[in-house]
C-alpha cells in the first residue's frame, strides 16, 4: 500500500524507524563486548648490545598488545595480554559497527522530523 496523504506517509516512516531502532536494540543485544580505541601489536628490542633483538629484528622481544584509547578527555596507552587483546579487538569492532547503525539511526529521525516540519 503506497501513503497517499502527508499524514500516512509520516506514520508510514515513523513506522519504518520503530522497525529499524527494534533491529538495532536486536544487534546491540548480541554484543557482549564494545570499547573505542585501536589495536597495535608490536616488537621490541631491549637495548642490550649482546641479545639477539639489536641486530636481529627477527629475535625482537613481544609480541606486545598495547590498546589506545582517550578516556576523560585524555590519550591512554595501555599493554594488554593476548587474551584481553581478543576482546579488545572483539570490542573495538562491535564499538564500529554501533557507530555505523547510529549514523543511519540519526538519519533516518532527520528525515522523520524534516517530513513532519514539512506537513505543518
Amino acid at each position: 500500500m503506497n501513503p497517499s496523504t502527508p499524514v500516512e506517509r509520516i506514520e508510514e516512516k515513523r513506522a519504518r524507524l520503530r522497525d529499524h531502532a527494534s533491529r538495532i536494540r536486536a544487534q546491540l543485544e548480541r554484543m557482549e563486548v564494545a570499547c573505542p580505541g585501536t589495536l597495535t601489536v608490536r616488537t621490541k628490542s631491549c637495548g642490550k648490545s649482546t641479545c639477539r633483538c639489536s641486530t636481529d629484528p627477527k629475535a625482537r622481544h613481544g609480541p606486545y598488545f598495547e590498546w589506545t584509547r582517550y578516556e576523560d578527555g585524555k590519550l591512554i596507552h595501555r599493554v594488554i595480554s593476548r587474551e584481553q587483546a581478543r576482546l579488545v579487538a572483539d570490542g573495538i569492532e562491535a564499538w564500529r559497527k554501533i557507530e555505523e547503525l547510529m549514523v543511519v539511526w540519526h538519519a533516518r529521525t532527520a528525515d522523520l522530523v524534516a517530513a513532519m516540519k514539512r506537513h505543518k
